[in-house]
């Protein structure tokens, strides 16, 4: 897997003082999106019904620590309740894959407090699977259903494409970011200067 090496410091402007905390900070609640394509599945029943058993295994495991909230495309909130206890908040709307890191939002804050969620353009992994671009949406939704203010970007990008220290440092993937199918015609500079501006980064590596 190639990568970017960088140590060019960028400003931040629109999203000047937001930045992206690291995976080990604390967080207030998790997103979760409930299966329903077999895609992203596998081809048959048996598929389906493991897959969801043990998302539906971790999603009671996080909630028994910080509240848990699954977005459940409408044809399957009969099958999320079967699956899924009330401990858990069944949000519907439409939902082709289950990756919320990917589809959904990248959540930033401020020195206050204040939570912004990024909300990066997904076209289904470089439009592998076209019937997945509706996925797109999801970021947007999710900020809605949060209360929160959304921040649009227009890099096409995957939240497990990227992973920050919360000290200014990005770590990217360049098959994703620089893929042809998702971001035509930039360059690596483009990127950092995006992810610097919606992150608040400073270094990409």
């Amino acid at each position: 897997m190639s990568a970017f090496v960088s140590v060019t410091s960028r400003a931040s402007s629109e999203m000047n003082g937001w930045k992206m905390p690291a995976e080990s900070a604390p967080q207030d609640q998790v997103w979760m999106g409930f299966p329903s394509s077999s895609l992203a599945l596998g081809i048959d029943e048996r598929g389906h019904h493991k897959i969801r058993t043990m998302l539906a295994a971790v999603a009671h495991a996080v909630a028994e620590f910080e509240p848990v909230t699954m977005v459940v495309d409408p044809s399957q909130i009969s099958a999320a309740q079967s699956y899924l206890s009330t401990e858990i908040d069944l949000v519907e709307a439409p939902l082709n894959a289950p990756w919320m890191r990917d589809i959904g939002p990248t959540f930033v804050h401020n020195t206050d407090g204040s939570v912004v969620a990024i909300d990066w353009l997904f076209n289904g992994w470089g439009t592998q699977w076209p019937q997945l671009m509706a996925d797109n949406e999801v970021g947007y939704f999710v900020a809605q259903r949060a209360g929160l203010p959304a921040m649009s970007s227009w890099l096409v990008n995957e939240g497990g494409g990227i992973q920050v220290d919360g000290e200014g440092t990005v770590l990217l993937t360049e098959t994703v970011q620089l893929d042809h199918a998702r971001n035509p015609g930039i360059t690596r500079a483009d990127v950092e200067d995006e992810l610097a501006r919606m992150l608040g980064t400073t270094h990409a590596v």
